[in-house]
């Protein structure tokens, strides 16, 4: 038993030693890191580069490279931000997805304190199916839910989607802040209601502060969902005055065969930076708040 113990410590001892030596750590950290990179920050660029190509530049191969720009110019900008909608498209995606965002919280706050601390009979599977209904796909949901669209006159409206958009962000923000609420000492509680607190006391004065991560991570999720979203948005939106970015961009910069190529990238790179900043300012909330959600 001394020689295993002798050797089992002389093997921690080493521990990650191995990647003192430049070759290894070259294959086994850096070069993964770079292919990851690349792959993650590369259509970032293209789109980039696309934006402010001048159209003699965009298909002729021969004289150009599509790496790069020659000549670099803000026509296409210009356009998409003066000659189209598309300041109107992105304040809509702002407000729809804020609006739908703060919805869903909401209710996914209560379903999640409900079905875990209030322990009524059947709430784990009410949360199971919960979540499975996150796993319906929207393309079978929209037709339902135009028919309730069209009956309540709220088609090409952004109310239209400001109500329908929960209908699949509620079940997994549920899921995600059940598994956040678990993860809340119970002891906290009991105490709580010793001293006479209501459960609307715990749920605002103790569970929401402890659960703040758990809530940027849903919040992130759900606003990412809405400003990406594009099926409900085709559906029930026909106005060009109330379209979103997904949809505008599409529907708006693309004539028959006709591709506005750099009006495209400059759309879809301008509409890409809210999410970006987003995640870059609560990156941290949101890993912890994940890492909470799904260690039990």
């Amino acid at each position: 038993m001394a020689v295993e113990h002798v050797d089992a410590k002389a093997g921690d001892e080493g521990g990650m030693k191995y990647l003192n030596r430049l070759p290894r750590r070259v294959v086994t950290i850096y070069l993964p890191l770079l292919v990851f990179v690349f792959v993650l920050l590369f259509p970032f660029y293209w789109m980039a580069v696309t934006a402010v190509k001048p159209n003699n530049e965009l298909t002729n191969y021969k004289d150009f490279s599509p790496f790069w720009v020659v000549e670099p110019t803000l026509d296409h900008i210009k356009y998409l931000i003066f000659e189209t909608s598309y300041p109107g498209w992105l304040w809509n995606t702002i407000l729809i997805s804020v609006a739908a965002t703060f919805l869903s919280l909401a209710a996914s706050v209560f379903a999640a304190y409900a079905i875990e601390r209030l322990r009524f009979k059947g709430a784990r599977q009410v949360g199971l199916a919960i979540f499975l209904a996150y796993l319906v796909p929207p393309s079978i949901l929209f037709i339902p839910l135009a028919v309730m669209v069209f009956q309540l006159g709220l088609y090409d409206t952004r109310f239209a989607l400001i109500l329908t958009y929960p209908t699949f962000l509620v079940p997994f923000c549920t899921w995600l802040l059940m598994g956040y609420f678990r993860s809340i000492p119970f002891e906290l509680e009991e105490c709580a209601l010793i001293d006479g607190a209501t459960r609307w006391q715990i749920l605002t004065r103790i569970v929401l502060p402890l659960a703040v991560p758990g809530l940027i991570s849903a919040g992130i999720f759900a606003f990412t969902l809405s400003w990406n979203e594009f099926i409900y948005a085709l559906t029930f939106i026909q106005s060009s005055e109330v379209k979103t970015v997904p949809v505008g961009v599409l529907t708006e910069l693309v004539r028959s065969d006709v591709y506005e190529w750099g009006s495209l990238m400059a759309g879809a790179l301008i509409g890409s930076l809210p999410v970006v900043i987003l995640y870059s300012f609560f990156v941290e909330h949101y890993v912890s708040s994940m890492t909470g959600a799904v260690k039990e």
